[in-house]
């Protein structure tokens, strides 16, 4: 269910049994061929995927622009940093004492992970129950390549410009990682993108989604229990 169309009555209806499903995105450069938004595409996916398996998840709306400083040298990119990050989500997790059992955050980008852990780290401080899921995919190349590519040709094929989707820098993540911190995405793929897009199909990322929507349900199975 739709936080975010639902009435305060619809809520205090659930007598606080409900978990919050809340997107956590980003508004950041992926290459010249996929949408600024992709990583609140991934995310706000997953969080429906999540409601359709238990009948106790009100997904809110996407927060769309996260920690994305390393790509600061890509017109569009939006980043309001790690510590202001931690700050509004953790207020987020406070507001929604009283009508629900908690808060389950789900990244679409790797770059929140240091203000998700802050909040989870505060919750368990403060008494509260938070989950954070970071979408990941095992062996998929690191940004705006082939994996990302083939999610947005699943959910928003029409936001693919295929005739821009070309190769970036395809070094190793091991090689580069410490440029990416020092310098930034731009100083190792002037395009923006980290792998190669070629290859990518919408059926792949199907199959990507499926699978990773299948962690976060265990995920909050394992944490939250199941629904009451």
């Amino acid at each position: 269910m739709s936080l975010g169309t639902s009435t305060w009555p619809d809520v205090a209806a659930g007598g606080g049994r409900q978990i919050v499903a809340v997107p956590v995105g980003s508004c950041e450069q992926h290459g010249p061929h996929l949408p600024l938004s992709t990583d609140s595409l991934v995310a706000a996916a997953l969080c429906a995927a999540l409601a359709d398996s238990r009948d106790d998840v009100l997904v809110a709306a996407p927060i769309g622009v996260g920690a994305s400083g390393e790509h600061h040298g890509f017109a569009g990119t939006l980043s309001v940093g790690t510590p202001f990050l931690a700050s509004y989500l953790t207020e987020l997790v406070r507001s929604s004492r009283g009508w629900s059992r908690g808060v389950v955050f789900v990244s679409g980008h790797g770059g929140n992970v240091d203000a998700l852990r802050t909040v989870e780290r505060t919750a368990a401080d403060e008494g509260d129950v938070v989950s954070v899921y970071m979408a990941r995919v095992r062996g998929g190349d690191a940004h705006a390549g082939r994996t990302e590519t083939s999610l947005v040709l699943a959910l928003a094929p029409d936001q693919v410009r295929h005739d821009e989707a070309v190769a970036g820098c395809t070094d190793p993540i091991s090689s580069i990682a410490d440029r990416l911190r020092l310098d930034g995405v731009a100083s190792v793929s002037p395009n923006g993108v980290l792998g190669d897009p070629a290859g990518a199909t919408a059926d792949e990322g199907v199959a990507v989604l499926a699978e990773m929507a299948g962690e976060l349900v265990a995920r909050v199975a394992s944490d939250f229990g199941r629904p009451r």
